[in-house]
C-alpha cells in the first residue's frame, strides 16, 4: 500500500507502483502457500495467472510441496470469464467457490477448467471455505492476495493469522481510493491487533510482517437454580 494507506486508485487500476522487489517478495510469500487466494474483482483487474517463477517451483519440490499451489477463487455472484489468464494455464488445479446465482453458462464453461463449489445461500461463507479446503485439499497455508474487500471479510470473522505488508513511498490521497480495509466506512466488529515480527528496508520501501492476535471468546457459564 502507498504510505497513505491505499492499496490502487480510485479507478480500481492493477497495483503497478511498487518495485521489482517487492513484486518478487509477492512471489516468495505465494510460493510457501499450499494454495492462494484471490476474489473476483481483483483477478478480473489484475488478470493473473497465479504462477510462480522455475526457481521457486524446484524449491517447493524439494520441501514436498507440488510444483505450484493450487488457485482459489471466491466470487459470490460466479459471472467470471472463462477467457481470463488463469483458465489458459494449466499449472496448477484451480478451485472456485461460488453461489447457485452462477449463471447456468457459466457453470458450463468453467467447470472445463475447474472444481466449483457452490452454495444455496446468497454468500460465500468464508469459515465453511477454509475447511473445505483443509480437509478435501489438505491445505494447510493458504495466502491470499486480495482484494481489500475479501481481505476485510476474512479479517472480520477472524480467519486472518499474518499480515505481509509492503508500503510504498507514494501518497495517492482521495476519499474513493481503496484503503487496505476496502472503501467501507464502518469500522471493523472490534479492533484486530497486530504484534510486528519483521521488518527490513530495501531502497525505498518497507516490508511489514505481522501476526495477528486473536481475541480469546470468553465463554458464558449459566447455573440452574437448586431445587431446595
Amino acid at each position: 500500500m502507498t504510505a497513505d494507506g491505499k492499496v490502487t486508485t480510485k479507478k480500481f487500476g492493477p497495483v503497478d507502483f511498487t518495485s521489482r522487489e517487492d513484486k518478487l517478495h509477492l512471489f516468495r510469500q505465494r510460493a510457501q502457500a499450499d494454495a492462494v487466494l484471490l476474489g473476483h474483482t481483483s483477478l478480473e483487474r489484475d488478470n493473473v495467472r497465479l504462477g510462480v517463477p522455475a526457481e521457486l517451483q524446484e524449491l517447493r519440490i524439494k520441501r514436498g510441496q507440488s510444483r505450484s499451489p493450487l488457485r482459489v477463487i471466491i466470487s459470490n455472484k460466479g459471472k467470471i470469464d472463462d477467457q481470463l489468464k488463469i483458465f489458459q494455464s494449466g499449472i496448477s488445479p484451480i478451485i472456485i467457490f461460488s453461489t447457485k446465482r452462477m449463471p447456468s453458462k457459466n457453470q458450463e464453461a468453467l467447470r472445463k477448467a475447474a472444481t466449483l463449489h457452490l452454495t444455496a445461500a446468497k454468500q460465500v461463507d468464508l469459515a465453511v471455505t477454509l475447511k473445505t479446503l483443509r480437509n478435501q485439499y489438505k491445505v494447510r497455508t493458504l495466502a491470499c492476495e486480495g482484494g481489500p474487500s475479501l481481505f476485510r471479510a476474512l479479517l472480520e470473522r477472524g480467519l486472518v493469522d499474518q499480515l505481509n505488508l509492503t508500503i510504498a513511498p507514494y501518497m495517492f490521497g482521495g476519499a474513493k481510493a481503496p484503503t487496505l480495509t476496502g472503501l467501507s466506512k464502518e469500522f471493523l466488529p472490534a479492533s484486530v491487533h497486530c504484534s510486528l515480527i519483521e521488518m527490513r528496508k530495501v531502497g525505498d520501501e518497507c516490508f511489514l510482517t505481522y501476526r495477528i492476535k486473536h481475541q480469546r471468546k470468553r465463554r458464558t457459564r449459566t447455573r440452574s437454580p437448586r431445587n431446595d
